[in-house]
């Protein structure tokens, strides 16, 4: 079926290292110095190729520090990012520039309740850090308790992400799709009804006047809608994980690893196994986006999943892309998220509806999930409307052990406890 596809600048599965070794050979595709694309060298392409969108870098493998805000808190030039060893400059907005100031400001706002209708939940409550931003529910519930269909995504990396949620190609900014949990009401989530009465109840808490004003130094009415919204998506972009062990391993600790997971690592990156042609990049993924990208990737697969009426079909409303686009292909169309941080994820897919991550090889085993009775019914494996490359795979209990312990592998426990990512209240 082909090797895994270069990083692109952002290496860290590679293509030359898979292919020299072989597919399902049991060599390692571990890459060695000579193929590691130097960080340093993509963030210098990345802030040189979009100078209206790519941010001034740091080296990626240092741990950066923000700046202390300053005359210039708006001043992209100002921000220096703490980025994991690999990883590229994100894409940011030219009208909302970074500064330190505006993600402080938009970590209190991210764990306040007072941004939900009825003061019960904050984005924190579906996005808990120690889960990697997700909640460990199959299918979230909002504010006032409606349970919604979907699942809440993990926000690791969410910087990176070419679109944002699991099925809608319309949504490209964190700016914008803020609007959706804190307004929306199909299903309700944070069920906010009015952008002006949200300012007036953050006016009232007198920690925010001084945290607007550090964050827009110049405006002498700090404290808006808009800006409420910058915030948030600002420090959304902080919360960036890559330095599992995982990461350690790919950049020179060999013992980071153990031996299962090695060898995991190889299978995951096989024909034996095929997860690398939907988990690829840094953020294992192939939907993700970063400053100076040459193109823009955002596909949608259908790993048949569900098949309910023998043509391919999804139960609603979660049909995936088809929802959006009402073209047939796009039935049950879904973005493969990020595989980082993995195993404090579950459970599994759009729905929830796979338990474990062994109950996720079971369905990539058998080429899709067949479901024997109830209204879901159906054989997915027999799907028309199927992802070609979802077909059944052959591999042993011991191959699968060893993939379950490379997934493990790719938890940054770091990246779950770190205290600038934490609630400030």
């Amino acid at each position: 079926m082909g090797c895994p596809r270069s990083l692109l600048g952002a290496a860290v599965l590679l293509a030359a290292a898979a292919c020299s070794a072989g597919a399902g050979d049991g060599a390692s595709l571990k890459p060695d110095a000579s193929s590691i694309v130097d960080a340093g060298t993509v963030l210098e392409a990345a802030s040189s190729m979009d100078a209206a969108s790519a941010l001034p870098a740091a080296d990626a493998g240092d741990a950066g520090a923000p700046d202390d805000g300053g005359d210039d808190a708006g001043d992209a030039a100002t921000y220096v990012w703490n980025l994991p060893p690999g990883f590229p400059v994100p894409v940011v907005p030219a009208d909302n520039p970074m500064s330190a100031p505006k993600v402080n400001l938009g970590r209190h706002l991210f764990y306040d309740t007072r941004l939900s209708g009825n003061y019960t939940e904050s984005c924190a409550s579906c996005h808990q850090q120690a889960k990697a931003f997700t909640d460990g529910l199959a299918r979230a519930i909002g504010s006032t308790g409606v349970q919604h269909p979907r699942s809440a995504m993990s926000l690791a990396n969410v910087a990176y992400a070419s679109t944002l949620t699991w099925a809608d190609p319309l949504e490209l900014e964190l700016e914008d799709q803020a609007l959706i949990p804190m307004f929306g009401d199909d299903p309700v989530e944070l069920g906010l009804t009015s952008r002006d009465a949200l300012v007036q109840r953050l006016s009232q808490v007198p920690v925010y006047g001084p945290l607007f004003a550090a964050a827009w130094p110049g405006d002498p009415a700090p404290l808006t809608f808009i800006h409420i919204v910058q915030a948030l998506a600002s420090f959304e972009r902080t919360i960036i994980s890559g330095r599992s062990p995982y990461d350690q391993y790919l950049f020179g600790d060999d013992s980071a690893l153990s031996d299962s997971a090695k060898r995991g690592y190889n299978l995951f990156n096989s024909e034996t196994m095929e997860c690398f042609h939907c988990h690829v990049d840094f953020d294992l993924t192939d939907h993700t986006n970063w400053a100076g990208k040459a193109f823009f990737d955002e596909p949608y697969h259908n790993t048949g999943l569900y098949n309910i009426d023998g043509k391919g079909a999804y139960p609603a409303p979660n049909t995936g892309v088809y929802r959006v686009t009402l073209m047939p292909p796009d039935m049950g169309k879904f973005k493969a998220p990020t595989l980082r941080n993995i195993a404090v994820t579950a459970p599994y897919m759009h729905d929830g509806s796979i338990a474990t991550l062994d109950g996720v090889l079971d369905h990539y085993q058998a080429g899709g999930r067949t479901i024997t009775s109830g209204p879901y019914a159906g054989n997915g494996s027999l799907s028309p409307l199927k992802d070609p490359l979802i077909r059944p795979l052959q591999f042993t209990d011991q191959d699968r052990a060893d993939v379950i312990a490379f997934l493990q592998s790719l938890t940054d426990t770091t990246f779950l406890t770190d205290p600038t990512l934490s609630d400030p209240w």
